[in-house]
């Protein structure tokens, strides 16, 4: 791959990088009313505190002070050094401290299950792609109905099921609360179990998307003059479709992998709030809901760092696996 092609790529997502960080430095400041304002109106009977405590609570945020060009060079030296100010949900721990246990819950459950969702899909819409026609054509239908249930519906459904009728996997929470967090067997196995039903949910509420579109183009690819030639030429039936037809047809599919491994990070809200499981959708929430301002900007910064960051492994793939793209 050129690096010349490599360095455009990394100049652009740098620029976006940049403007991402700056919109979230404005967000807290067009939002109407203060956050200090709001913090003391609770906290106190009057509502007011005197200047030097307001200040101070300022720089406990995160939300420096000064003029507007001083508060974001405040801003961007926080940034460097991972600093987000205290979060207002979980006061007085940090913010930065707040988000990565979440982080960690997401992508392992989130991550894992969009990434065997995409394989499962580009795999099956393959075959029924190839085989046209047949019985594994016949799951299409089946799948693309499931897409259209709504998240929470779905997850209410196999909690019903497995967990209150069957009362085979539980239905609350990462793990069980009685267990100390660490590396061990039985935290990990209580993890494992706890996590079953929201990436069931994922995976069946997502898998029928990533089915039709990669078998919609394969059988748009299967026409094509490159394939028909690789027939002709007396190729397998299996290396045409790998090398020739999958490998085309999957390039939409890719770009929408991207799409939605960026927003991994953002997790499921409602799906996460169902199963009460503790991920970047419940604290995205809870800030939210408590009006907690650095949290919520250290969130928002998050989402956009992994959506930038996701865009630009896939642009790089989308070169490797189609060197047209390079040249164009």
């Amino acid at each position: 791959m050129r690096l010349r092609y490599i360095g455009r790529k990394l100049g652009f997502y740098l620029v976006a990088a940049w403007v991402a960080i700056t919109v979230n430095f404005f967000l807290p400041r067009l939002i109407p009313g203060d956050p200090v304002s709001i913090i003391i109106s609770r906290q106190t009977q009057s509502g007011t505190v005197p200047a030097g405590e307001a200040a101070a609570l300022r720089k406990l945020l995160g939300l420096g002070s000064g003029s507007l060009l001083s508060q974001y060079g405040q801003y961007l030296d926080q940034l460097v050094h991972l600093n987000f100010g205290l979060s207002i949900t979980e006061f007085p721990t940090p913010v930065a401290d707040v988000v990565r246990p979440a982080i960690a819950w997401t992508l392992v459950l989130v991550g894992l299950a969009t990434f065997i969702s995409f394989c499962l899909g580009v795999g099956l819409g393959a075959l029924a792609g190839w085989k046209r026609g047949t019985r594994i054509d016949a799951l299409v239908p089946s799948t693309t109905l499931l897409t259209a249930m709504p998240y929470f519906w779905l997850a209410l459904l196999l909690v019903y099921l497995f967990s209150q009728k069957w009362n085979l996997l539980p239905a609350q929470q990462g793990y069980d609360p009685s267990l100390d967090v660490g590396w061990n067997s039985a935290f990990i196995g209580s993890a494992i179990q706890h996590s079953i039903l929201p990436a069931m949910t994922l995976v069946i509420a997502s898998v029928g998307g990533w089915l039709l579109g990669m078998r919609n183009m394969t059988v748009a690819t299967l026409s094509e003059d490159f394939v028909v030639a690789a027939e002709a030429r007396g190729l397998s039936p299996v290396r045409v479709l790998t090398r020739y037809a999958a490998r085309n047809a999957v390039l939409p599919s890719v770009s929408g992998f991207a799409v939605s491994i960026g927003f991994v990070v953002s997790g499921q809200i409602v799906m996460e709030q169902v199963f009460n499981y503790p991920g970047l959708g419940s604290l995205l929430f809870q800030a939210v809901s408590n009006e907690d301002y650095p949290l919520m900007q250290a969130l928002f910064l998050t989402i956009s760092f992994a959506v930038l960051g996701s865009n630009l492994l896939v642009d790089l793939l989308y070169g490797l696996i189609d060197p047209r793209t390079r040249e164009a």
